[in-house]
């Protein structure tokens, strides 16, 4: 993703395209803390240069215009320095900018996933372990998750620049950081293996897999993206190395992998999560996890504005055992 030159205020060139408003129309999940529109007043007190990248449509909405890689870096600093008190956040070029409220929502669910399993409660905040698989150079899910639950994570990724990119994060957030351990993992066909010690156990595992099957599918989506937006030039992308935009089989392939894998440590984290983009994977996702006979699964829908999205949660611990892992760690 190749920044481009920023949209002046005066400017009303996106009265087509989207704006950084309401993303989910009041379905974000209830705890999520960017209900409506945003303040854009507020987060320019936190975010100065997003000044820059304001403009106004001819309903006289405020918004960014989201195909302007600098624009959305700009508020996702904002955002998360307001919100979450995280200072100092940055990726480098080509790498994926994550949406902060669809990424604090997985958090939220898993929450809820949690209390399900701990008669509707929270479990005690410091107490819980998460593995966050892919973490990439942005590392969302465990600075969001150490704001608002004060869990402890261990954040691996495939990529050593990825991984020095978010430790320059933690470096600038130094309580946050003590509690987020960053692993590289040296296999490329490995996801748990060599990051889950053998004296580890883990409440939750979450991640947000490859999506494409090809590094041509993910160019073909990317164009996609610019058509919607309205733009011409469709040879620029919305960010994402190889690892975080595709890989051989897509999304279900991943995923199958992933669930083959955590049998392996079955009783060494209470539930396996994932996001699922598309439906289609479903069928063969179940399949996988009845093939490695999970004692349960779920899963969970999820919505930001257009999008329709679900996590699959899955655990091998029968009763005896969760009622055994809520009394040692809950």
């Amino acid at each position: 993703m190749r920044a481009k030159t920023s949209i002046k205020p005066e400017q009303t060139a996106i009265a087509s395209l989207p704006l950084s408003v309401s993303i989910a129309g009041g379905k974000l999940h209830p705890r999520n803390r960017h209900q409506g529109r945003y303040d854009f007043a507020r987060l320019m007190q936190a975010e100065p240069q997003l000044g820059s990248f304001l403009a106004t449509n001819e309903h006289g909405e405020q918004g960014i215009d989201f195909a302007n890689p600098a624009a959305v870096k700009a508020l996702n600093r904002a955002l998360l320095k307001e919100y979450y008190g995280i200072s100092g956040w940055d990726i480098p070029v080509n790498n994926l900018c994550p949406p902060v409220p669809g990424r604090a929502d997985y958090l939220h669910y898993l929450a809820d996933l949690l209390a399900t399993s701990n008669q509707g409660r929270i479990p005690k905040k410091s107490g819980v372990q998460v593995l966050d698989i892919g973490t990439g150079a942005n590392c969302i899910y465990p600075l969001l998750g150490v704001s608002e639950y004060h869990w402890q994570f261990v954040a691996s990724d495939i990529n050593a620049a990825s991984l020095g990119n978010a430790q320059m994060i933690l470096d600038a957030n130094p309580k946050m950081a003590q509690q987020i351990s960053l692993r590289l993992q040296a296999s490329a066909n490995a996801i748990f293996k060599n990051i889950v010690f053998d004296d580890e156990w883990f409440d939750l595992s979450m991640c947000n897999p490859p999506f494409h099957t090809s590094l041509a599918e993910a160019r073909e989506g990317t164009q996609r993206k610019w058509q919607n937006l309205g733009k011409e030039n469709a040879s620029l992308n919305f960010g994402g190395q190889d690892a975080e935009l595709w890989c051989a089989g897509g999304e279900l392939a991943f995923i199958q992998r992933m669930i083959k894998e955590s049998s392996a440590i079955a009783t060494r984290c209470f539930w396996f999560t994932t996001l699922v983009s598309k439906s289609a994977s479903l069928p063969g996702i179940y399949a996988a996890l009845k093939q490695v006979k999970v004692v349960e699964h779920k899963t969970i829908a999820m919505s930001q504005g257009q999008k329709q999205s679900r996590l699959v949660a899955w655990t091998f611990l029968n009763p005896v055992q969760q009622a055994a892992w809520r009394k040692l760690r809950w």
